[in-house]
């Protein structure tokens, strides 16, 4: 397989539609530099190329091992993570306090969007710990962010998220690990967790696992969970690691894709745990990371969209196959590369139109949270807030959803040969298919949008959120050369507007109805935001010249003329189709 880090189109989004002066402009930036970031995100995209990339077949093939309690990485993981640490990917967006680099969220993103298409089994040994780290920063006392924090950010300390048990997946509520309370202020943390990305590991000298739990008199049901920090090796007050803490692994799971990554069962022995905030307001702190992983794996689908985007393009470059229609390119040739073909080219634009739409608003959305995250602008901080609440579950859906058919459409370019191991693609489908389930499904995502996104306070600023994308397609409409863009644009906008004023509508006398209409809803309102990112984009194009901008926008106008319309139809379903799935009887399965 090949792969070639985006770094130009990367910088342009940040460049010359962001902005570096915006960055640059939150506390904390003052320092950030255009030519040192693109330096950066070039070694990244040599490491994941020249690293991560050679050893990700390998890794599928021989899988993570469980033998004697213990897991082991695939061939040639040690090597490829020690150099990972020692180049300090494991602290990009960390507080230099804790000996991270404090660069913009929205660089992280960028960087994990490299190391997903690459392996993204690798870097699941890493993702978590990425989380463990700002919950932890956000939510622990000072004692525990002195001891843990910088030995995370170092990367020779891992971190896990223990939520999932045997008996409940998504339903939290419903969990029984038990947590007593020791007389020296620990717990001893009893019960067994399931799913556990990155539980055990041979790269790391210490697993820092978070995990929920129910204290002895809590509540029942979400209210009652506490959450705890327990690590695989308890620590002493000098740093250095102490005795084994009673965690184990039970085993590990035979997965379809991802196999090089160890997800674990795991045995809570009465093992010491020290907990994280309030009791019985676990799930809250947990939450941030949640949130912080969702927008991630969102990253993930991108990240397998694009590798498999390059690696058709360069497939259909290469595969010779039938005369191409007029004008062909060497008429003197028997056959022709298959990107002549106006099938292919249909199915690499849908691809690529969608890819460059999402990591725009992958962006945007990264550049709200350092807005979210360092401006002193107290009522600027708030709209970040909503914004990056309102995008997250539409970006972790829709994006690997994205990722998911992206690398279907990508293997059906290689005909036969995609559907062998041979070239790669049977890999990423496989690969990219848990993106779509782990860390909430997408239907869980669809309703988190529909029944918490569209309610209260980030109910009334949706309605502002979308005002704002009017009034830039209202102040683009008098431009001639705008007209394509903007009129499809508004137009798909309106029906978002129309849809989501029919939810809000539904959601109380009829949640149902709302329900049901969820998943495609999330489409419409992805697809109708993306269109205005395009939008966006085009116009910050105006006085550009050259084969880049050029192709952006034949770009642009493919997604509005063959993706964009499919926004007629979902809006149709969402108001016109809930009888059909109210009315059906489940009884006639």
């Amino acid at each position: 397989m090949i792969y070639n880090a985006p770094i130009k189109e990367m910088m342009f989004l940040v460049k010359d539609w962001i902005g570096m002066h915006r960055l640059a402009a939150l506390p904390g930036n003052e320092d950030v530099d255009a030519e040192v970031l693109e330096a950066i995100l070039e070694e990244a995209g040599k490491f994941c190329s020249n690293e991560l990339l050679p050893i990700n077949r390998q890794g599928d093939e021989v899988g993570a091992t469980f033998e004697n309690g213990c897991v082991t990485t695939p061939p040639g993981f040690k090597e490829a993570y020690k150099k990972f640490i020692e180049n300090g990917w494991t602290g990009i967006d960390a507080d230099p306090e804790h000996g991270g680099q404090g660069l913009p969220k929205l660089f992280q993103n960028l960087i994990d969007e490299m190391l997903s298409g690459c392996n993204l089994a690798f870097k699941l040994y890493s993702e978590l710990s990425h989380g463990v780290y700002h919950l932890l920063a956000t939510s622990a006392s000072d004692e525990i962010r002195d001891r843990y924090l910088p030995k995370l950010v170092a990367g020779t300390w891992s971190g896990s998220m223990c939520l999932t048990e045997p008996h409940c997946g998504t339903d939290l509520g419903l969990l029984t690990t038990k947590a007593a309370a020791n007389k020296d202020g620990s717990y001893s943390i009893s019960g067994s967790k399931i799913f556990i990305t990155s539980g055990d590991n041979d790269l790391t000298e210490n697993i820092l696992h978070l995990v929920l739990a129910r204290l002895e008199d809590a509540p029942e049901g979400s209210r009652g969970i506490s959450l705890f920090l327990v690590p695989r090796f308890l620590v002493n007050d000098d740093g250095s690691l102490g005795e084994r803490n009673p965690v184990y692994t039970a085993s590990i799971e035979h997965k379809m894709g991802i196999r090089a990554s160890a997800t674990c069962a795991l045995n809570f022995e009465g093992a010491t745990g020290y907990m994280i905030g309030e009791p019985n307001y676990g799930l809250a702190a947990m939450f941030k990371m949640m949130n912080i992983e969702r927008l991630t794996i969102g990253v993930q689908g991108l990240g397998f969209a694009d590798i498999a985007y390059q690696n058709a393009v360069h497939y259909a470059r290469e595969r010779l196959q039938s005369k191409a229609p007029a004008p062909r390119p060497d008429d003197s040739k028997a056959a022709d590369p298959i990107i002549y073909q106006p099938e292919i080219k249909r199915q690499l634009l849908a691809i690529r139109s969608q890819i460059e739409g999402v990591r725009a608003l992958i962006v945007y959305a990264g550049f709200h949270v350092d807005v979210m995250e360092k401006s002193t602008d107290a009522v600027r901080q708030a709209d970040a807030a909503d914004t990056v609440a309102l995008l997250t579950p539409v970006l972790k859906a829709f994006a690997t959803d994205l990722g998911m058919e992206c690398t279907l459409s990508a293997q059906q370019v290689f005909g036969g040969h995609g559907y062998v191991s041979e070239h790669g693609m049977e890999q990423l489908v496989r690969d990219c298919r848990i993106t779509q389930i782990y860390e909430g499904t997408n239907e869980v995502q669809a309703g988190d949008l529909v029944f918490r996104k569209l309610s209260g306070r980030t109910g009334e600023f949706a309605g502002r959120f979308f005002a704002n994308w009017r009034q830039m397609l209202n102040d683009n409409s008098a431009h001639d050369d705008m007209s394509a863009y903007v009129a499809p644009t508004l137009e798909a906008l309106e029906k978002l507007v129309d849809a989501t004023a029919w939810i809000q509508e539904k959601m109380q006398p009829d949640p149902g109805m709302a329900s049901g209409a969820a998943t495609n809803y999330l489409r419409l309102f992805a697809l109708s935001i993306i269109a205005c990112i395009w939008t966006d984009i085009i116009a910050s194009l105006r006085d550009k010249q050259g084969d880049f901008f050029d192709a952006k926008r034949d770009t642009a106008l493919f997604y509005m003329q063959h993706v964009l319309p499919e926004t007629s139809a979902l809006h149709s379903v969402i108001t016109e189709g809930s009888g059909s799935l109210a009315g059906f009887d489940v009884n006639a399965f």
